[in-house]
């Protein structure tokens, strides 16, 4: 390798047809501790995370093949200590004396939240300085659309990473992750602005039988379609994620005591009466409950999910709301 590729202050990586590599760069094996000796002849998919391995097979792979090319690749390079370096990699494949090979080049981001940070105090600046200072209207109108841009830019960075970590993979709907954030959200404002919201927890009944009897592929099958009918059934306002297993939940927002009842009752009608190819008929029992002053992210929860149970010793496919079993009781 050229003494000036060398040390380049970016990392530089050579991959075969095989995805190992055949070249290193100094700069590289300065980031991340490695030897290089350690590093050589090695899949690429050594320096990554599960996590990143995704991402790597999601885009970078499907990327060369079509297009021989990637751009802009948000990822995180781990060294041979274990922390990782969050970096930009561009890629491009090309023929060398018979040979293919890809080149990568690896920038370094590890002062992007700051940078982050700093953008958007220098846009604030910026934004008192045009209040008081107009005759300087073009020059920051000009300095503000180049920040908006960098903004822009760093936000389309983080969309694939947020999307992956939110969405449940099988259903495509939210995660318990991103479900325990929107929850989080909703205590706030019920406590801060008075704001009233419900939780239905959801669990198709019997689907034990339908994997047993049909197999996983079916089961599997279900579970998107339960996903997509509860998506659909959703309000703008609500939020809807599988929380685990057959088990989904459905956050109602600005929705008190009665309504919420009434969206859950729905919702087993819609069920009960969806076609389901192969299992013919699926039913799914519902718990509901709304939160009070006295509740917390964990009781409203465990409100919701006794209420469930109730509807699973009532025979199923019904809908059981936590208030009203504790009048009864």
């Amino acid at each position: 390798m050229e003494h000036r590729l060398a040390n380049i202050p970016c990392g530089y990586i050579a991959l075969n047809d095989q995805f190992r590599i055949v070249e290193v760069n100094e700069t590289f094996l300065q980031w991340t501790s490695y030897a290089k000796q350690v590093l050589m002849n090695q899949h690429i998919e050594k320096l990554f995370t599960s996590s990143n391995k995704l991402i790597f097979h999601s885009y970078f792979y499907p990327n060369m093949l079509l297009y021989k090319h990637v751009d802009e690749l948000f990822i995180h390079v781990r060294g041979e200590d274990g922390k990782t370096i969050p970096c930009l990699v561009n890629a491009i494949e090309q023929e060398i004396e018979g040979e293919t090979y890809i080149d990568m080049v690896l920038m370094p981001m590890k002062k992007r939240i700051d940078y982050e940070k700093e953008v958007r105090k220098t846009k604030q600046l910026l934004e008192q300085a045009y209040s008081q200072k107009t005759v300087a209207y073009e020059h920051l109108q000009y300095i503000y659309e180049k920040i908006e841009l960098k903004q822009a830019q760093l936000v389309e960075i983080n969309k694939q990473l947020v999307e992956i970590s939110n969405t449940d993979n099988l259903t495509g709907i939210a995660n318990r992750r991103y479900f325990q954030e929107q929850l989080t959200q909703l205590v706030s404002n019920f406590h801060e602005q008075g704001q009233a919201f419900s939780l239905l927890v959801i669990d198709i009944d019997y689907f034990k039988q339908v994997n047993d009897t049909h197999g996983h592929p079916v089961g599997d099958l279900v579970l998107a379609q339960l996903g997509l009918i509860l998506k659909m059934t959703a309000r703008e306002q609500d939020t809807v994620a599988r929380f685990g297993g057959e088990e989904f939940v459905l956050l109602l927002g600005e929705t008190a005591e009665v309504d919420a009842l009434e969206i859950a009752q729905q919702l087993n009608k819609v069920v009960e009466e969806t076609i389901w190819p192969t299992i013919g008929r699926l039913t799914v029992s519902i718990g509901c409950t709304t939160y009070k002053a006295e509740d917390t992210e964990g009781s409203v929860f465990e409100h919701a999910d006794e209420a469930l149970y109730a509807s699973k010793r009532n025979g199923r496919n019904c809908t059981t709301q936590y208030e009203a079993m504790r009048k009864v009781q």
